[in-house]
This record gives C-alpha cells, sequence and structure tokens, in this order.
C-alpha cells in the first residue's frame, strides 16, 4: 500500500510538472526528472495497482500511461483516474480479442503507431523520440496502438453487418426523401497567413492539430483565430452536412468524435476543425446548386480600424442589397456580389457562407497578402432538385456505419466493465 501512494504521489508530481513544461503540442521535458522520480518510487512501480479479473495492472503502467495521456492532451480531469480507466478498458477488451484468437501482426502494430504519430505531423521515429524524451516507453505507445487496432478489428467484424444502412436510411440521412438530414457539431479555428508568418503558421498549426481536448482546442481558438467563433472558444452550433463547402463534407465524414482535421489550406489562412458530433435529424436536409453572396472591400485587413469599420457596415445593412448604397461613388471593383455552384465558391468564403444565414455577415476573410479585410454576406442558397450523389451516398453511408460501430463498442465495453471484477489495491 505505502509503495503505491508513494508512486501515485511521484505521478501526480510528474504530470504537474509535464503540464507546465509542455507548450502547445510540444514535447520537451527533462530526463532528469524523470530519472530522479523513478528511482524515487522504486520497485513499487511494478507492483499491483489494479486486478480486472485475473489480469493484473501494475503501477508502472498506470504511471506510464497517465504520462503518456498527459502528454497527448487527451486526458481529462485527474490523470491517474483517465488513465486507470483507459487501462481497465483496455485489458477488457484484450480479453474479448483473445478469446477469439484475434492477433495483429508486427507490421499492422507498428503501422498504426505511424498513424498516431501522423496525427501529430511527425515520423514515427521522430514521435517515439520525443515521447521518450518526456519519460513514456516506446513499449507504452506500442501497447496502446495494439490495443486499440485489435479492438477496431473486432468490433468491426463483429457490429458491421448490423451497423450498415439501408438505403432508405441514407435517403433520410441526405434528406432525399424529404424525410431526414445529417448535422455535424464542429469547432473551429480559422488561422490568418500570409507570406511573412507562413512558416510560423503552419508551424502553429500543426501542433494545434495534436491536441486531444476540447479545453485545449478552444484555448486554441480563443487565442488564435481569426473567425467569430472564437469568443466561443471556436464552438460552432449544430449545421447542416449540406451546407459545408463540398471539399470539406468529405473531410468532416472521415472525422471520429474528438478527432481534429489536418490543417487545411485556405486563401490567406489556414483552417482546422474538431469533431464534437455527428446525428441524424427529421425534415429534408438541402442540397443546392447555387449560393448568391456579395463581399464588400475594406482596407487595412485584420486590424481593429478595419474590423470597427466592418461592424460599423453590419449596424447599416439588412440585406445584400444595402450594400451598394454603401459601396456608393467607391471604385466598382469594391463591391462584387454573386451567384455560382457550391463547389466554385471559394474555399474560405465558401466555409464563411456555410455558417451563415441570409442577410447574415462574416469577417475572417482577407485578401492581398491581409491587406484588405472582406466583409462576405450571403444573399440566398438555391436549392438543387437533381444532381448525382453518388459520392455523397458513400460518405454519408460510411459516416452513418462509423457513428453506429462507435455507438455499439461504447455500449459493449460498458456491458463488459459492469460484469467484470475490478480490484484496486
Amino acid at each position: 500500500m505505502h509503495d503505491n501512494v508513494i508512486s501515485r504521489r511521484a505521478i501526480r508530481a510528474l504530470i504537474n510538472w509535464t503540464s507546465k513544461a509542455v507548450g502547445l503540442g510540444a514535447v520537451a521535458l527533462s530526463l532528469t526528472l524523470v530519472a530522479s522520480t523513478s528511482r524515487a518510487v522504486g520497485q513499487g512501480l511494478f507492483s499491483p495497482a489494479i486486478v480486472v479479473n485475473e489480469d493484473v495492472i501494475t503501477s508502472f503502467e498506470l504511471e506510464q500511461r497517465a504520462l503518456f495521456m498527459s502528454v497527448l492532451g487527451s486526458a481529462q480531469g485527474d490523470p491517474i483516474e483517465a488513465a486507470q480507466n483507459d487501462l481497465i478498458e483496455d485489458r477488457l477488451k484484450r480479453s474479448v480479442v483473445a478469446e477469439i484468437g484475434l492477433s495483429l501482426t508486427e507490421e499492422e502494430i507498428t503501422e498504426g503507431m505511424r498513424e498516431l504519430a501522423g496525427r501529430a505531423n511527425l515520423t514515427l521515429e521522430d514521435f517515439l523520440a520525443r515521447l521518450q524524451q518526456a519519460g513514456v516507453a516506446p513499449e507504452t505507445v506500442r501497447d496502446f496502438s495494439s490495443a486499440g487496432l485489435a479492438w477496431r478489428e473486432y468490433i468491426r467484424g463483429r457490429f458491421l453487418s448490423q451497423a450498415r444502412p439501408t438505403e432508405a436510411e441514407i435517403d433520410r440521412a441526405m434528406g432525399a426523401a424529404g424525410s431526414g438530414g445529417v448535422q455535424v457539431l464542429l469547432s473551429e479555428i480559422i488561422i490568418p497567413m500570409n507570406q511573412e508568418n507562413a512558416a510560423q503558421v503552419q508551424d502553429l498549426a500543426a501542433q494545434i492539430a495534436a491536441v486531444e481536448t476540447e479545453a485545449a482546442f478552444s484555448a486554441s481558438a480563443a487565442q488564435f483565430s481569426a473567425a467569430d467563433s472564437r469568443v466561443d472558444g471556436g464552438r460552432l452550433p449544430w449545421v447542416s452536412l449540406t451546407q459545408l463547402p463540398p471539399q470539406l463534407q468529405e473531410v468532416v465524414l472521415g472525422l471520429d468524435n474528438g478527432e481534429i482535421t489536418q490543417p487545411l489550406p485556405l486563401p490567406g489562412a489556414l483552417a482546422l476543425f474538431r469533431m464534437r458530433g455527428l446525428r441524424e435529424v427529421d425534415g429534408r436536409s438541402a442540397r443546392f446548386a447555387a449560393i448568391e453572396y456579395a463581399t464588400y472591400r475594406i482596407p487595412g485587413g485584420l486590424t481593429a480600424p478595419a474590423l470597427a469599420r466592418a461592424n460599423e457596415i453590419r449596424s447599416e445593412i439588412d440585406t445584400c442589397d444595402d450594400l451598394y448604397g454603401i459601396a456608393k461613388d467607391q471604385d466598382p471593383a469594391v463591391l462584387t456580389r454573386s451567384s455560382e455552384a457550391p463547389g466554385a465558391i471559394p474555399k474560405d468564403i465558401a466555409l464563411a457562407l456555410a455558417k451563415l444565414d441570409p442577410g447574415e455577415t462574416a469577417t475572417e476573410i482577407t485578401r492581398d497578402n491581409g491587406q484588405t479585410l472582406l466583409l462576405v454576406m450571403l444573399c440566398g442558397r438555391t436549392s438543387e432538385i437533381n444532381a448525382n450523389q453518388e459520392d455523397a451516398r458513400s460518405n454519408v453511408a460510411n459516416a452513418l456505419v462509423q457513428q453506429r460501430l462507435n455507438a455499439l463498442a461504447d455500449s459493449l465495453v460498458e456491458q463488459l466493465k459492469a460484469n467484470a471484477r475490478i480490484e484496486y489495491k
């Protein structure tokens, strides 16, 4: 008992130090501290911390998983409790997988580790080296990856047939039958970029893409995003999938809950999105043949005077027609009004329009290497009647499958935990 108390105190001390020393996605820790901590806890780290049925979780495993989750930013609340829950679930999953004789090759495990490293925009070698600097052993990463991969294969093998949607369900999800649609709940970060700061912005965006908690993503949005949503930590309300730019729909549908996109290039910016939820809803989810919008150019980019002028204009207009009065006697190029197919609209403008209702405006887009602020206003949307939707159907079907597999997997884990004998030492 005494050894375990010491080890948990040491773990918390190490993790608290880690959280102060680790920057946004960066891993740079003192090996001296890690070594001294390990010496302090001694052999107590290898004593049992938890027994799941007949399977032992050692204090060393608990320390390693807590530290690993802390460095990745995936530990919500107390890192020890988060690691305990994670390891208990791992043991239960491994037991189920072992019962059916499912095993992974070394190549598959390595590829899974490489996929994990890729989320941080690192090679596997660099990823493991940085984690080792933080005191996380490569075996910890291997155990984490292999457990997740094996469980994913098991869940697909067991539940895939019942998770596949029918054609009618896909129709409802797409709104093709007039009775349903898919909505997504996203958080966003739009980071302005120009020729002078491109390297720094790319590095910053890569670091943000590696964070795993909603709190870390929200803090980044509040600090770095140019979008109006920054005041709410980048959180967007539920939005119909079909309102998103076509280029973004497939990317978003490929995300699991909590997953972040890689930085997406926009004119004059990089964008990142974090998936917070996906749901099927009643009511038609219209697809659009054309979107009408207006842009008004304001000198100064994202400076305070330019944004103040944009807010003045916002208070004076209700429709796109009102912009003609604002632009009166100015260079005709200052105001542009267009009606285009969704796929033909510049990505940054299309993204801004996706969040607007007719008559609303956005002020997050720049032109001329950041020197001009573009006030964007949605005039209206024209619904699409007939279109080739084969790709869209496939994307929606895949999203529904993943959503159902996740729900079935979560339910099974809760059932396994309820039936397990779990003893804390």
